[in-house]
């Protein structure tokens, strides 16, 4: 009878025969071509009959498409005919293709983690393109150490999890109202948590949007509405989420709900609060344009139509003597002693939807936002044109009320510049210039529109054509060349760009009433804050990063969390909605099932080696390691396997040895390494043949 499988304390495991010899396993290696892209430069033949010489090795083929049915047909073939134990594909990135042949050697039969991948493509045939001796004999190599480690390769099963059917979307702008109502569309409760006192965020503060011509809050209000009274739907509006843990399935949420001042059941919106209140402040609606209360609702279709007491600003809590809202109110909703309360929520999926900011320009820069009054930004010129906004529509100069008659837009501003590490394109500053120069020409026909630009990147449906339309049919000039310096004249107040145009190819002087600067979009205050809280990964912009640009677009490396709108990176409303609907869709998922299966690829913990020092705890991205108390005492670290990744960082840190992640224990690394160096390479093999020929 044969001797059950051991386990050494790295976690491989080592089968025996009757005589106590190690028995290896039946391999098959399945070298991919992918067109050309590896067969272009290794010799695929090559690789094919050295591996048939490899120890364990019953079957090597090679494949034009090993990804295509064909291909998969040909692996369960060699599978079941020749009952092969472990497999080896010899393709592309395992990130890429790796759950595809996992599915395809179940489809045969065999556990779904008895498959090596080994990347000749990525790390061979494209960074040696001008090598291809080298590349062949890298890829040989590369395929012997993944049949090494095949043959020590364990059966894994995947681990169900229970999702609660609830999810939460951070953030309530279009993206966030869209995710939102879609959820709550399909069924699933949903909990809506936004840091403002008003749902909307930034497109509710724009004017027109193209190419519909609506103004953006009649679009928006009604989608706001339906949010607040959807029955599936439970709306925080000016809150926070404080602290995430747990995992997908499973999130705990603590959400702080801050003290409005103002009882929200009690509050009818009436506004008798505001017009009793003797404080006035700058708006920040209106971006300082218009002025406020000290108790206020943000904009008039704010929805939740509740009044808050900005607490900074309001007498009682500076003096403790005005009561003068409190007084006004019939409904005795007021209340200052009110406080914070924190609350807790028990979720399956989170969707993360906290927007953009826009840049501001440096104090001390060359646009001289901060000294002259006539240079605004793209968002402050969409308060001056909304209807609703401070001027009541009317686009008149900051500095004295008068209607502009020369109007420059300068584009990218805090968009492609190194100097400030704003190396990306904003998408959106190009188009919202090109459409606000149509309004202002339909508010003011007389008025010249001139737009300073690098080069104009009018993508997405209609703002080609809108762009030689406003160029031909409202005769907006487009000036290519970045300005250098801007001046004012102390007594008119107008702006002297002094600009290097490139067409003209000579340096140019010209006047203008009002400076618009198209300012890029950056990640919002608040992005900062959840993503450590998710522990999410960012990009270098700083926006969050996606699992995979192509293929999981609004999956985070965290299961069950996801990204919708500008938070992920810069975009338009119709994009933005898109990824909104995207996201809702992938939280969906998992809730629909009601479970989802945990990959069994998670470190392991040896009880018996670890100290409970807390290295693993602290270092590990995804919060997976956690003290707990030892079965003989003291306390001992244990992997969370819902939240471990395997990337092995608590692995390689532990003093003790004591954590080894599935699948790469330090006995499959060594005997890759040892396979590697095994034989002497072509070079020294060449060197023996010469010598012995010599003797």
């Amino acid at each position: 009878m044969a001797e059950p499988a051991k386990q050494d304390n790295t976690g491989a495991v080592t089968p025996k025969t009757e005589d106590g010899a190690a028995a290896g396993p039946k391999i098959g290696v399945f070298i991919c071509h992918c067109g050309s892209n590896i067969a272009g430069v290794v010799d695929c033949g090559k690789v094919r009959q050295a591996a048939e010489k490899l120890p364990g090795v019953t079957v090597a083929k090679e494949n034009k498409y090993t990804c295509s049915d064909l291909g998969q047909e040909e692996i369960i073939k060699a599978i079941r005919e020749n009952g092969i134990e472990r497999v080896v594909v010899a393709s592309c990135s395992p990130r890429l293709h790796e759950p595809t042949f996992r599915k395809c050697i179940e489809r045969a039969g065999l556990n779904a983690y008895l498959l090596h991948m080994v990347n000749i493509r990525e790390q061979c045939s494209w960074v040696h393109s001008q090598e291809k001796e080298k590349a062949t004999d890298k890829a040989t190599d590369l395929v012997k150490m993944g049949v090494s480690k095949a043959s020590m390769l364990q059966p894994l099963a995947a681990r169900e999890v229970p999702v609660e059917p609830v999810s939460l979307v951070i953030g309530a702008g279009v993206a966030g109202i869209q995710a939102a109502l879609d959820l709550a569309n399909m069924g699933f409760k949903v909990n809506v948590v936004e840091t403002q006192p008003s749902i909307g965020g930034k497109m509710a503060q724009l004017d027109k949007t193209f190419p519909t011509g609506d103004c953006a809050i009649c679009i928006l209000a009604p989608k706001m509405v339906e949010l607040a009274r959807h029955p599936n739907i439970t709306l925080l509006s000016y809150s926070d989420v404080e602290e995430v843990k747990g995992h997908i399935g499973s999130y705990e949420v603590k959400v702080r709900r801050k003290s409005r001042f103002v009882h929200e059941d009690k509050c009818v919106g009436c506004g008798l609060c505001a017009e009793a209140c003797p404080v006035k402040v700058d708006n920040e609606f209106d971006l300082g344009f218009g002025q406020r209360k000290a108790i206020y609702v943000p904009f008039p279709q704010a929805v939740p139509l509740k009044y808050t007491i900005d607490k900074e600003n309001c007498l009682h809590f500076k003096s403790g003597k005005c009561l003068l809202c409190a007084k006004a109110c019939s409904n005795q909703a007021i209340d200052h002693k009110m406080q914070d309360e924190v609350i807790t929520l028990k979720v399956g999926t989170i969707i993360v939807a906290t927007g953009y900011e826009t840049y501001v320009p440096m104090r001390k820069g060359v646009y001289k936002y901060w000294e002259f009054d006539n240079v605004i930004t793209g968002l402050e010129l969409e308060r001056l044109l909304n209807a609703s906004g401070p001027t009541g529509g009317h686009l008149v100069r900051p500095s004295d009320g008068q209607v502009p008659k020369r109007i420059a837009f300068i584009q990218c501003v805090g968009s492609r510049n190194k100097k400030i590490n704003k190396n990306y394109c904003s998408r959106v500053c190009c188009m919202y210039a090109i459409k606000d120069s149509q309004i202002i020409n339909e508010h003011e026909p007389k008025t010249e529109v001139a737009v300073y630009y690098n080069d104009i990147r009018a993508f997405g449906k209609g703002f080609e054509e809108l762009y030689h339309r406003v160029r031909e049919e409202y005769g907006v000039e487009f000036i290519r060349g970045r300005p250098a310096k801007l001046t004012e004249d102390p007594n008119t107040k107008a702006i002297t760009i002094r600009a290097e145009e490139t067409l003209l190819n000579k340096i140019t002087e010209r006047e203008f009433d009002l400076v618009v600067l198209s300012t890029g979009l950056i990640p919002s205050p608040g992005s900062e804050k959840i993503g450590k809280v998710l522990n999410l990964a960012v990009s270098p912009d700083g926006f969050f990063s996606e699992a995979h640009p192509k293929l999981r677009p609004v999956d985070t490396a965290i299961d069950g969390i996801f990204l919708a709108g500008c938070c992920q990176g810069p975009k338009d409303i119709p994009d933005s909605v898109a990824q909104a609907k995207a996201a809702a869709s992938s939280a969906a998922a998992p809730m629909y099932a009601k479970k989802v299966w945990i990959e069994p690829l998670t470190a392991v913990v040896d009880q018996e080696l670890c100290v409970g020092c807390g290295l693993c705890v602290e270092l590990c991205p995804y919060g997976s390691p956690e003290l707990v108390p030892g079965e003989k005492g003291g306390m001992k670290a244990r992997a969370i396997e819902a939240l471990c990744h395997g990337c092995g960082t608590c692995a390689a840190s532990c003093p003790q040895k004591a954590i080894s992640p599935m699948q790469f224990t330090d006995t499959q690394i060594f005997s890759e390494i040892e396979a590697a160096l095994h034989e002497p390479t072509k070079k020294q093999n060449g060197k023996k043949k010469a010598e012995a020929e010599v003797s």
